[in-house]
């Protein structure tokens, strides 16, 4: 008796058509500055040029350092295009010099940066996007604290809100992933050796960012981050020859009163991410939520929620229904969610002697899903 193959979907044809059209990418991250991502970036620009291939720096930061400034050497570098904003004069790398130039591999320094206003882009690694669709391959770096998901876990870790970030998915779309890793102990000696920062600078950090606490949380929260990318990129390669399954889907429910709705988006998308599965933002709007009820400040709020699930790589979505419970179970019985995250409530204990809360309701109706909670 025949049997028949499954065959490969012709939207995973197109995704691999899509993905040879496209540049390579290649990233060299970090836990922090002053590990030598630069350093490697630059000394493989040379490595590569000596084999024949087309090298061009978009952008390189030495931040003062000699032995990083030695490594730029004889590689070409496309000059940075000059901003005037505010009176000062910004340097920023020239997306149309580097478009029109066509370098085989561009060489491009700190992927989270935010461009001066006047820019293509409001963010340097859509920049890098752009070189990517015109089929030039980059090399880039980043630290790891720039990541959207990581932002709640690295403010509690460190105390530092950073405010250079960028999507999870620019990393998860990179073809190789290279940790640029030393100790907390030979990053300290470094700083104090004046190789990261000018002694002024280094003096502050050595104060405040760089202690070693929050070196060596920082490390191994990269190390956990890198060996996760790298099985996600195997994942992803496992799946172009294999035919689509059906997998589990998470959702996560919001609404203009939810506790910390930012930090429960990025728990929800890691959890989505490890699991491999497609998420949710899902905007409950009961007649108590309706647009004409709440003011114009609620509705920036929501929409800039929304705007985060997207960029973390979710699915945003508004949907109306009599009360938060009912809704979400309709919700997941209609587009097959299994997962459903919550945030902990922050009600106080005499409003839920009145009745059962939202979670108990949904728990009474989530036949065939789990519920989780978390702690925001």
């Amino acid at each position: 008796m025949a049997v028949e193959q499954a065959r490969p979907s012709p939207e995973q044809f197109l995704t691999l058509i899509r993905r040879q059209e496209r540049g390579r990418l290649k990233v060299y991250l970090g836990s922090a500055a002053g590990v030598g991502k630069t350093y490697a970036m630059l000394r493989e620009g040379h490595r590569l040029k000596q084999q024949g291939l087309d090298v061009a720096i978009g952008f390189v930061e030495t931040h003062g350092r000699a032995e990083t400034a030695e490594q730029i050497g004889d590689l070409e570098v496309i000059p940075p295009k000059l901003i005037e904003y505010r009176g000062v004069t910004l340097r920023e790398m020239d997306l149309d010099a580097i478009l029109a130039r066509r370098p085989a591999v561009c060489l491009v320094d700190e992927l989270a940066h935010t461009n001066a206003p006047g820019s293509h882009h409001p963010k340097r690694y859509k920049d890098v996007e752009d070189l990517l669709r015109a089929g030039i391959h980059v090399i880039t770096t980043v630290n790891v604290q720039h990541l959207e998901s990581l932002y709640d876990e690295v403010e509690r870790a460190t105390g530092v809100k950073v405010k250079e970030r960028l999507p999870d998915s620019v990393l998860a779309e990179a073809d190789q992933i290279v940790n640029i890793d030393i100790s907390a102990e030979d990053l300290l000696e470094r700083l104090k050796a004046g190789k990261v920062y000018p002694p002024e600078r280094a003096e502050r950090a050595l104060e405040n960012f760089f202690i070693p606490a929050n070196l060596t949380r920082l490390r191994e929260i990269t190390l956990t981050e890198v060996a996760h990318l790298i099985d996600r990129r195997n994942r992803r390669a496992e799946a172009d020859q294999a035919p689509a399954s059906a997998t589990e889907r998470v959702m996560v429910g919001l609404s203009s009163l939810g506790p910390n709705a930012p930090a429960l988006l990025r728990k929800a998308a890691r959890l989505a991410d490890r699991l491999n599965a497609p998420w949710y933002a899902v905007y409950i709007q009961t007649p108590a939520e309706d647009l004409t009820r709440i003011d114009a400040a609620t509705q920036r709020v929501v929409g800039k929620n929304l705007e985060l699930a997207q960029q973390l790589g979710g699915i945003p979505m508004t949907f109306r229904g009599p009360d938060v419970a009912s809704t979400i179970a309709a919700f997941a019985r209609e587009y097959g969610i299994k997962v459903v995250v919550m945030g902990k409530s922050n009600q106080p204990w005499y409003r839920r002697l009145l009745g059962e809360s939202i979670l108990e309701r949904l728990l009474r109706q989530s036949e065939g899903m789990d519920v989780m909670i978390v702690d925001v």
